[in-house]
């Protein structure tokens, strides 16, 4: 049966798994997602004959199947994935303090090359997400996890013994590739576990490490990098990740379906002797057909899918603002404002804050707002319900930018460019929320790749825009240079309105007719 396109996943029932395989013929609940790999039910029509050589969970409320693990054992879950999430997230920027020291270290005073060696994690992010995602849906999550937490570990432990700055900027670039596969595939491990009405206050838990691990990495690394100097961020980040690697093996379960079932499958042949067995999400694709086909698909949605590619553009947008103001900051409290290393750590504190108040903000008010149009709509759901606090978000930074450059400009008191920083986390964490469970929730069997093209295209705002920020705000100053950034955030804000009006529309129609 042909792959559903874009536009099918809202009114198709969750029949796919996120590599494309085939619709399944039991049904169990028609709310569920593609990439819970649950059954479907077709309301017309009397389930047909199961195929004894068919392998699929064992009823409606088989132990096996992820969305009916017990709450604790959904806790572990959620809580490995949220802490290698938080890892990962914070090595981006725990040494961004100690950036002076580490440019007097290796005797250069290069600026661009001194943005680079933060932003080159980041360039990490945008081209792992690529290979992890296609890999996970062939051989499950858990094996992507416990791989790339190894790897993280390893390239971790290499950036605090570089000998050079060009030993450092590579391995840094190879940590940030293994880090970014929880950015890559967390989501799909939620919605494995979580059922979509449940959703938002899970995304939220797991959304507090790519938004406040940037973040809350320079507090920790200020003090840190004063005390015992730059190498030592890495050798904290290394025991941090070691722990969790070491957690993530003993702990960490599979929670991908075809994965779970493909085992099951193997099991069973082996032990009855039957080899014409096969699951229910198998295909006939062989695996490299499946890997090139899930390794295309985020780069064919960033094209075609004017939602993808939309949304990820905001975001490409924000995690760019945010990693500039990160290397303005230092620049700013120590010249203008005369703080310490350990103090303009401090100084990150308003963007931690305001994210933390988007966050729980995004929590209470997301699976609230969702059930409260749905109501209002016939008891409809539709992803779309996911966006308003976007509109919310979409004023929130620009308001932040004008604060944090014009009070920065004339020299006011320090907290108020703090004060102003946290408009700009508030409203950032707000859009991350609203964007990742809106694409989770509207493109079912393809969320996972609708996510990585996201992660790809906002990693690379995160790489690239603070290249050109110091050079930026040289020429137009703190107030004019964060003025512009705040016109460009306010240019974007009818997105999410527009989405909010006509997304169903618009992922219905699959405007290019691609297949994804």
């Amino acid at each position: 049966m042909a792959t559903p396109s874009v536009g099918e996943n809202e009114c198709v029932s969750s029949t796919s798994t996120v590599a494309g395989l085939p619709r399944r013929d039991q049904e169990k609940d028609v709310e569920r997602d593609a990439d819970s790999a649950t059954s479907p039910i077709h309301d017309d029509a009397e389930p047909t004959p199961r195929d004894p050589d068919v392998v699929d969970w064992d009823g409606p409320d088989d132990p096996a199947n992820p969305l009916n693990w017990s709450f604790s054992k959904k806790t572990v879950a959620v809580g490995i994935v949220s802490a290698i999430t938080f890892i990962s997230p914070l090595a981006s920027s725990i040494f961004a303090p100690g950036i002076p020291q580490v440019m007097a270290d290796f005797k250069s005073t290069n600026e661009e090359l001194a943005s680079f060696i933060v932003s080159v994690y980041i360039v990490g992010y945008c081209f792992g997400p690529l290979a992890i995602a296609p890999l996970s849906e062939i051989y499950g999550r858990a094996p992507l996890y416990q791989v790339c937490n190894v790897l993280f570990v390893i390239f971790t432990v290499a950036c605090a013994v570089a000998p050079n700055l060009a030993a450092l900027i590579v391995f840094r670039l190879f940590a940030g590739l293994a880090g970014s596969c929880p950015l890559a595939i967390g989501p799909g491990s939620i919605a494995d576990l979580v059922p979509r009405e449940k959703r938002g206050k899970v995304m939220a838990a797991w959304v507090f490490g790519p938004l406040l691990g940037p973040v809350l990495g320079p507090i920790a690394g200020g003090y840190l990098t004063q005390a015992k100097g730059w190498r030592w961020s890495f050798w904290v980040l290394a025991i941090a990740g070691g722990v969790i690697m070491l957690l993530s093996f003993i702990l960490l379960r599979e929670t991908y379906a075809y994965a779970i079932l493909s085992r099951k499958t193997k099991k069973l042949r082996k032990e009855t002797g039957n080899t014409a067995l096969r699951s229910s999400l198998d295909t006939d694709r062989t695996t490299k057909e499946i890997f090139t086909s899930a390794i295309v698909r985020p780069s064919k949605m960033l094209i075609f899918s004017p939602i993808v590619f939309f949304l990820s553009l905001y975001m490409f947008i924000l995690y760019g603002y945010l990693y500039l103001i990160f290397t303005a900051m230092p620049g700013l409290f120590q010249h203008e404002y005369g703080f310490t290393t350990g103090q303009v750590g401090l100084s990150y504190l308003g963007l931690g804050s305001g994210s933390a108040l988007g966050l729980l903000v995004s929590g209470v008010a997301s699976d609230r707002m969702v059930e409260s149009l749905r109501k209002k709509n016939g008891g409809v759901f539709k992803p779309e319900y996911r966006l308003p606090l976007m509109v919310i978000a979409g004023t929130a930074v620009p308001v932040g930018l004008f604060w944090f450059g014009w009070t920065a400009k004339t020299h006011q008191h320090w907290i108020l460019p703090i004060i102003g920083s946290s408009f700009l986390g508030f409203g950032m964490t707000l859009a991350f929320m609203a964007i990742s469970t809106y694409l989770v929730d509207a493109f079912g069997a393809f969320a996972a790749s609708a996510v990585a093209a996201s992660t790809v295209l906002r990693s690379l705002g995160g790489a690239v825009l603070p290249l050109a920020g110091g050079q930026m705000f040289a020429d137009l100053g703190l107030g004019w240079g964060s003025s512009l950034l705040a016109f460009i955030a306010l240019a974007m804000i009818p997105v999410p309105i527009i989405f909010f009006r006509c997304g169903e529309r618009i992922r219905k129609k699959n405007l290019f007719g691609v297949q994804f």
